[in-house]
């Protein structure tokens, strides 16, 4: 889920050194939970301070003991992070990334909080309003926050903390040396009875000037207090559980209206008339919008359609079900994904644009003993979050205000402000809880709906989303056909490979069509292939996309992992190897790739990382796949009916391993009692997320493995809700995840965690499966009971 690629896809994006972000101490705004009487007491008459720290040149990151240089990827070259600290000594720290079930909301204040030694108990988070030129980069995606985030919290704590002590010092009369920070107090290091707490030094410590990056002292990790602990339980916990929680549809206003649409059942349709009389006598309806639709490509604008408005969401929705509307389907009328499977797997068969190419794949396969091939299919899936889209709009003449559950608040604050025709100033982005996003809300068109249908009601209004909307609406993940065919030569050695991907491309969404997948998806699980195999030829089929395709948990790496991992599997039964031994084979000696001598593009994506901080290196992917196997007991003797599968992947820079325990009851029925789960995301800053991404990871990798499909015929989606759109429910998902984080020191860098887990599932499962029956399962979904 790479929404923050959207806005560089749409040229929306700052250069790096943008010069209108300022470095000064500057206020938040309004934030969650916390109104402005407050946040004014928090920040002035109470005598807070709060600071806002500026990411140093890439010269200031040497604390990050591998030398990381600035921030990875250039995307968030001047991040703002806020502390406030009241008289009382409650600390106030900002979040600026959305919450959608990572925890970021707890681990990058918690980064703060440690560095800053504030006591976790006195310590309240906030969120930030979308406003990247005092936040920096506010996208919530792509498993990013925390390896470009952990050095300028770090920078922000320590900054912090020494301006308390400078505060003390000077008070004390003392040289700063002598003082130290002390779990939310200045301590005297002559006298440690002489202390004074973080709320009596608030206004003092505002004064001193905000020390320069070489002043700053980091702490050693093993002086760290929360970091790395897993002690710290995600900040949302205990309102989430009981009820207390906002999410988007939680947000009232005074006054505020109730919306509902009726879009066009295919993408790129229009309505050619529609009848609103039965609508409008519906008791409680009030007003009946058109919202004008776009033409692909179009990004995120609103596919358009017909609102009803009403005093209540039911009213609208029955209003809606009035609605006499004559659709004209447009050019994607005729969509139908069994005949475009058959036209994928046509083109898989024929040569296509070749991305990488290593040694000479043609004369390999010429000279081979014999050839082993397979063709993996995954069909279109949507996010299906717990919650569906809904946002709350207020728009007069002069300025909007919303209130969505978003991953991308300033994309979104940028997109309303452009739709409106308002300055960007005049716009507030609020952010709620996000009740599930796996990509879905980067995507900000409900909210893009609810502005415009504020606009022309003239009053506040909450547009919802149905399931059957959701599922109907969607930005799809990609379908794709994948076939790899390997060359072996008479000693059973893989001496070649050819993998052909054809899939609808997310660059449709914001380009003119070609057809082709672009560098982003090339590198997940794809160009970068990691296998040890002298000749390799990558190449991409043409396939035009008939819905709308976005990011989804993980993105191309679900398909790809699938092929590539089972086609591993497939080749260990060809060769009668032991599937783990197959699988090491295959990656080969522990080495650090070079993508130009591995025949690489110029323009390999790398999770937009520097390659050489973030190098695909096989000794750590070796590792996770050993580690896997020996916490799961691999080559034990099952039952019947039961069997063990394996898969590993690189992607997000991170390295997973996955065995699956499968068990096949005599009706077919397919249950896993166990998955093992080995993971390398560098320095684990948050052990409890990691975990639990992982578990989360194990239960959506087993809808996407059983359950989940979207089909569309004549254009329109064949499901409408969880009846016919299946997920892993309490019956069959995992029963026990396990989950083996591999240590490391910090100086080895985060890497990312919310999405990678989800890869190896499915190939670890169908192998598992293979073990237990013999059976191999090629296309995705699997369904849940064997036949």
């Amino acid at each position: 889920m790479l929404g923050y690629l959207d806005r560089e896809l749409s040229g929306r994006v700052r250069p790096d050194t943008s010069t209108d972000r300022s470095g000064d101490p500057i206020l938040v705004g309004r934030l969650e939970k916390l109104d402005r009487r407050r946040f004014l007491q928090l920040t002035g008459a109470a005598g807070a301070f709060v600071v806002a720290f500026r990411v140093l040149p890439a010269e200031a990151m040497q604390p990050y003991p591998t030398g990381a240089s600035g921030m990875p990827n250039g995307t968030v070259s001047d991040p703002h992070v806020f502390v406030a600290i009241a008289e009382d000594g409650t600390v106030t720290i900002v979040a600026h990334r959305a919450e959608m079930g990572t925890g970021v909301r707890t681990s990058l204040p918690m980064v703060v909080a440690d560095e800053m030694e504030a006591d976790w108990a006195r310590v309240t988070v906030v969120q930030a309003p979308g406003d990247e030129p005092k936040y920096g980069n506010q996208d919530t995606d792509g498993s990013r926050s925390l390896r470009h985030f952990v050095q300028p919290m770090r920078q922000c704590g320590a900054a912090m903390r020494a301006m308390l002590e400078a505060a003390a010092a000077a008070r004390w009369g003392l040289d700063p040396k002598q003082v130290k920070a002390e779990l939310h107090e200045v301590v005297q290091r002559a006298d440690p009875s002489k202390r004074l707490g973080y709320g009596a030094l608030a206004k003092a410590a505002m004064a001193q000037p905000v020390p320069p990056f070489e002043a700053l002292a980091f702490k050693d990790e093993s002086e760290f207090r929360y970091i790395g602990k897993g002690e710290i339980r995600i900040v949302d916990l205990h309102d989430i559980t009981t009820g207390k929680a906002t999410y988007g549809a939680d947000v009232r206003l005074p006054g505020m209206k109730y919306a509902v649409v009726a879009r066009p059942p295919v993408v790129g349709g229009r309505v050619k008339s529609y009848d609103a009389s039965a609508a409008l006598k519906v008791p409680g309806v009030e007003k009946v919008v058109e919202i004008p639709g776009s033409t692909p490509p179009a990004k995120f604008a609103p596919l358009g359609g017909i609102a009803v408005v009403a005093d209540n969401t039911w009213t609208a929705m029955q209003g809606r079900d009035q609605l006499k509307i004559e659709w004209d389907d447009g050019p994607n009328g005729s969509y139908d994904t069994t005949a475009y499977r058959a036209a994928m797997s046509a083109t898989a068969k024929q040569p296509g644009k070749v991305i990488r190419k290593q040694g000479d794949p043609d004369a390999a396969f010429a000279a081979a003993a014999r050839v082993v091939s397979a063709e993996y299919y995954e069909p279109h899936v949507t996010h299906a979050p717990m919650e569906p889209p809904a946002a709350v709009a207020n728009v007069t003449a002069d300025k909007a205000e919303v209130w969505a559950p978003v991953q991308s608040s300033y994309g979104t604050r940028e997109d309303v402000a452009k739709l409106l025709g308002l300055p960007i100033e005049q716009v507030t982005v609020n952010v709620t809880l996000l009740g599930g996003g796996f990509g879905r809300k980067s995507k900000c068109d409900y909210v893009q709906e609810a502005a415009l249908v504020s606009r022309a009601v003239g009053a506040p209004v909450k547009l919802q989303w149905s399931r059957e909307d959701e599922i109907h609406h969607s930005f799809y993940h990609t379908t794709s056909v994948e076939r790899i065919e390997a060359a072996l030569d008479g000693s059973g050695k893989v001496t070649a490979w050819r993998h052909r991907s054809v899939a609808p491309s997310i660059l449709s969404t914001f380009a003119p069509d070609s057809g082709y997948q672009f560098p982003i998806e090339y590198g997940m699980g794809f160009v970068d292939m990691p296998f040890d195999i002298p000749n390799v030829v990558c190449e991409n089929g043409q396939a035009m996309a008939h819905t709308r395709i976005g990011w989804f948990r993980s993105v191309s790496n679900v398909p790809r992992a699938f092929a590539v991992q089972s086609f591993a599997g497939e080749l260990a039964h060809e060769l009668g190897r032991d599937p783990k031994e197959m699988l090491l084979e295959l990656i080969g000696p522990a080495r650090i790739i070079d993508p130009k001598t591995a025949g690489m593009p110029k323009d390999f994506w790398n999770y937009g990382e520097p390659y050489e901080e973030f190098p695909i290196d096989t000794g750590r992917l070796r590792h996770v796949v050993e580690l896997a196997a020996d916490k799961a007991g691999w080559g034990k003797a099952l039952p019947k009916g039961e069997g063990l599968g394996i898969a590993a992947h690189r992607s997000f820079v991170s390295y997973i391993a996955t065995v699956v325990h499968v068990k096949i009851g005599d009706d077919g029925a397919i249950t896993v009692p166990e998955v093992t789960t080995a993971v390398d995301c560098g320095y684990c800053i948050n052990p409890e997320r990691v975990e639990s991404q992982m578990q989360g990871a194990a239960v959506m990798g087993m809808t996407l493995s059983l359950y989940s499909a979207i089909t569309f015929a004549k254009g329109r989606v064949e499901q409408s809700n969880f009846y016919d759109y299946e997920m892993a429910r309490m019956t069959r998902y995992p029963e026990k995840v396990a989950v083996h984080v591999v240590p490391h020191p910090f100086p080895v860098h985060a890497t990312g965690v919310g999405e990678p887990g989800v890869p190896p599932f499915a190939p670890a499962l169908a192998n598992a499966i293979f073990a237990a029956t013999g059976k191999r399962l090629r296309d995705l979904p699997f369904g849940d009971t064997l036949s």
